[in-house]
């Protein structure tokens, strides 16, 4: 039987899905096309700013192109990226007997969650993330036709996991613990006894935990502990990647590694290799660049750190100089999570924060986005900004509270 001749609509799978972060980039762009002055504090793209990538890793990716390196790769990666995240996690983070069996090779993070959930979650199931988190620890669930469910993480305690409300929210359906730590969007790096609690609550209940450390070694203040490092018998699903600490954001190359010492994630992660198998491979040439990164020069990273100590420590002290705006100080990454202490003339948070877009040209993600209960009245603003733009849309910031 021929089809209708109505016009043909997205899945309701896909209807469902929201970006809060490019949301607001899409509006952004309209005013700037219309020839608006705009601040970019929106989008943790520290190549967007004034960071670059190390010389040597760029080189690298040069000789391999140049050396026909550009077949498909194995799909989960080429063996020396492999072995490095083996040797770097082990060292770095704590990883215990990771063999590059253990490892995949994602296009990013991104596709990382895509692949890790995708073979994790069956319709009806619940994973717990923590509230707020990245967005697309909420939309994937959605997509697989499964719930992310929010647990608190304390704004007055540096945003650190309430870990009762994580005890309280574990329930039959609840498939994994998600830990983003240091977490975007709040710069809260998870002290260890926290930790600790979360894994003994995972294994009383015999469920795994799924970790994103990608800002690890981007911290500022707190020591950053490693959840492979406190995890004991726990199963857990790591995800980490070079876009943040090694200035790679557009290589789009993350990973996946597993450390489950009785086996019993393992057919979860052969599910992952499926998928991986599915998209062939991620980019080869740029598999060599993460090679030089992690096996190269490491001089960058503390530069960079300093270069995000001084504009987080202005934009923590002028946030928090102008009446009606509050925050806790981040501890690692480069964002901060400010609290509306008075929205006045404005419905909610997204209101606040378009309305403060298209009236002083700042460019912000409100708080709702992140987590609709636990992000409300928040907002996000990145600090890579060089100083007198931080100042300037901090300026601007006080001027519209006022109006508010």
């Amino acid at each position: 039987m021929p089809r209708s001749s109505g016009k043909f609509i997205q899945s309701p799978r896909v209807q469902q899905l929201e970006y809060a972060i490019r949301d607001v980039s899409a509006e952004a762009r309209k005013l700037a096309d219309k020839g608006k002055d705009l601040i970019w504090l929106n989008i943790g793209d520290p190549n967007k700013y004034d960071f670059e990538t190390p010389k040597n890793i760029v080189n690298a990716f040069i000789k391999a192109a140049k050396e026909n390196k550009s077949f498909y790769s194995e799909s989960q990666g080429i063996l020396p990226l492999r072995e490095a995240i083996v040797e770097k996690e082990m060292k770095i983070n704590g990883a215990k007997n990771l063999a590059v069996e253990d490892v995949h090779i994602t296009a990013g993070i991104s596709e990382g969650i895509m692949f890790l959930l995708g073979s994790l979650l069956d319709p009806g199931d619940e994973l717990l993330i923590p509230g707020p988190a990245y967005p697309s620890y909420t939309a994937f669930p959605k997509f697989y036709q499964a719930e992310a469910v929010t647990y608190r993480t304390i704004s007055d305690d540096n945003w650190q996991p309430d870990v009762e409300d994580i005890r309280k929210k574990v329930s039959e359906k609840t498939k994994a613990i998600l830990v983003i730590n240091p977490n975007n969007p709040t710069g809260a790096v998870y002290r260890e006894k926290v930790l600790k609690e979360i894994v003994n609550i995972a294994g009383e209940h015999d469920i795994p935990i799924i970790t994103d450390e990608i800002y690890d070694r981007l911290t500022m203040d707190e020591k950053f502990v490693g959840m492979p490092s406190v995890a004991k018998d726990v199963p857990l699903f790591m995800m980490n990647g070079f876009s943040k600490v090694y200035l790679m954001p557009g290589w789009r190359i993350g990973y996946v590694y597993l450390q489950d010492p009785d086996d019993k994630i393992r057919d979860i992660y052969n599910g992952i290799i499926k998928l991986g198998r599915l998209r062939l491979c991620v980019n080869t040439p740029a598999q060599y660049g993460c090679v030089e990164a992690l096996k190269g020069p490491q001089d960058h990273i503390n530069g960079t750190v300093e270069k995000l100590r001084k504009r987080r420590d202005l934009i923590y002290k002028r946030l928090n100089e102008i009446e009606g705006i509050s925050t806790e100080k981040p501890e690692a990454a480069f964002y901060v999570f400010p609290k509306i202490e008075k929205l006045g003339r404005y419905k909610d948070d997204k209101d606040f924060i378009l309305s403060f877009l298209r009236e002083e040209g700042v460019v912000s993600v409100f708080g709702s986005g992140f987590d609709k209960e636990f992000g409300k009245d928040h907002f996000r603003l990145v600090f890579l900004s060089q100083e007198e733009l931080i100042d300037e849309a901090m300026d601007r910031l006080e001027r519209f509270v006022k109006q508010a």
